[in-house]
């Protein structure tokens, strides 16, 4: 009984390589088309949330388009309209929506 299980477990061994190279492949694709264009766009996001400046038209996430008047610290003074003036933090301002659209020639 115990050399028929051995010769179980000696048949059974090249389905385990097979096993191996499979879960490995799906490891790969899920790297390079799930976490590796979020780590991507995280990056583009901290990047464009450091370089706001005086001057830039942004817009934040819960949809209010302004200008930049000042920045101080983590925090941004929008100017909405004439005189309106609104503070919001940094990280209120949506990367995506404040890109403008770039033009095909």
């Amino acid at each position: 009984m115990i050399s028929t299980v051995l010769a179980q477990a000696a048949a059974g061994g090249s389905g385990i390589l097979g096993q191996v190279f499979l879960f490995g492949s799906i490891i790969l694709i899920m790297y390079f088309f799930m976490i590796r264009p979020q780590q991507k766009k995280q990056k583009e996001s901290k990047k464009f949330i450091e370089e706001i400046k005086k001057g830039d038209e942004v817009v934040t996430i819960g949809g209010l388009h302004g200008k930049v008047s000042s920045v101080e610290g983590d925090t941004v003074m929008l100017e909405l309209d004439r005189g309106l003036k609104v503070k919001v933090e940094k990280s209120a301002i949506s990367l995506d929506f404040s890109k403008k659209p770039e033009t095909k020639k």
